[in-house]
């Protein structure tokens, strides 16, 4: 067997400053830090953080007072920022640039009175966060058939945004939907799908062109990794979401030449790498990389609250 690996793959910009803030926060305050929700979608990186010192909580009340608490990289509603002032908790905010960006845009499109379409998945962390920092009208839409059954009110004062994370296969259909049914909808300037999302996209359309099995390390609730999934599933090409090299079944290698391997945006390489043992246990005799782009960008922490608290352990 050979096995050609995507580029690019793994942690995007995002991810990465989201952890760094997590460990920065460790750093100057000690542990324990406490983190509302997964500060990124991986089992790998939450068990590691947790290890260190990092308590995971699903509500605010678990977080004592005082104590210093990361918003993930998903982001929140703003009703949740206020409620956590009033708890007395001290809030580090590492919500991706990209989620921010696609957060103004709501409020701006509220604030001329526009109901707001926010296309993604009900229930996903960063569709409740942009829905909670709405101050009028929007809507969810995940399906072609969600936007027939929208009712808003004024069909020429509609926007959109969406979630970063998404397919643009998904988006596709359901912008499709929307512009027919509102012609003069408002668009971004760019698609709100983020550069690392779709890079990730193309480079497993060009990999599902030489393999016979497609392998995308990332967990289960990680919207990215479903998604790169999905891509080679549309491309007839049998995919599987593993969160480490511990889940390949050797069933799955009988009568494939080529294996392509990916790794969602919230994926560390140290799991790529496991994976790529594991294969060659199984007997894989080469690996390749891909051509693919090379991805410059960073963001800086810009999180000015790392400064701003109190220097000293949390309590």
């Amino acid at each position: 067997m050979n096995v050609l690996l995507a580029k690019p793959r793994g942690f995007c910009a995002g991810v990465k400053r989201a952890i760094a803030i997590v460990e920065k926060a460790l750093e100057i305050y000690g542990a324990p830090i406490y983190v509302l929700h997964e500060i990124v979608h991986n089992t790998t990186v939450v068990n590691t953080l947790r290890e260190k010192g990092v308590v995971f909580v699903e509500q605010l009340e678990e977080a004592p007072g005082n104590s210093v608490l990361i918003f993930s990289a998903h982001g929140v509603a703003r009703s949740v920022e206020e409620r956590a002032r009033k708890l007395g908790l001290r809030t580090i905010n590492a919500t991706c640039p990209l989620v921010t960006k696609v957060h103004r845009r709501v409020a701006l499109l509220n604030k001329i009175g526009y109901d707001v379409l926010v296309i993604g998945h009900r229930g996903h962390p960063e569709v409740e966060g942009t829905c909670g920092r709405a101050s009028g009208a929007v809507h969810v839409v995940s399906r072609p058939e969600d936007v027939a059954a929208l009712t808003v009110a004024d069909d020429n004062r509609v926007g959109y945004v969406t979630q970063t994370t998404l397919s643009m296969d998904d988006a596709s259909e359901v912008l499709a939907a929307i512009r027919a049914r509102f012609p003069k909808i408002d668009q971004p300037e760019r698609t709100d799908i983020c550069y690392a999302t779709q890079n990730r996209q193309n480079a497993v359309r060009e990999l599902c062109e030489e393999v016979d099995l497609l392998l995308v390390v990332g967990s289960k609730n990680s919207s990215n990794s479903n998604r790169l999934r999905e891509v080679g599933e549309h491309r007839n090409i049998t995919s599987h979401l593993i969160d480490n090299a511990s889940e390949i079944d050797p069933a799955w290698l009988q009568g494939v030449t080529t294996i392509g391997v990916t790794a969602g945006a919230s994926a560390p390489e140290s799991l790529v790498n496991e994976v790529l043992d594991r294969l060659r246990d199984l007997g894989a005799i080469s690996i390749r990389e891909m051509e693919g782009e090379d991805e410059t960008i960073q963001f800086q922490l810009g999180c000015p609250e790392l400064d701003e608290l109190e220097p000293g352990p949390a309590t």
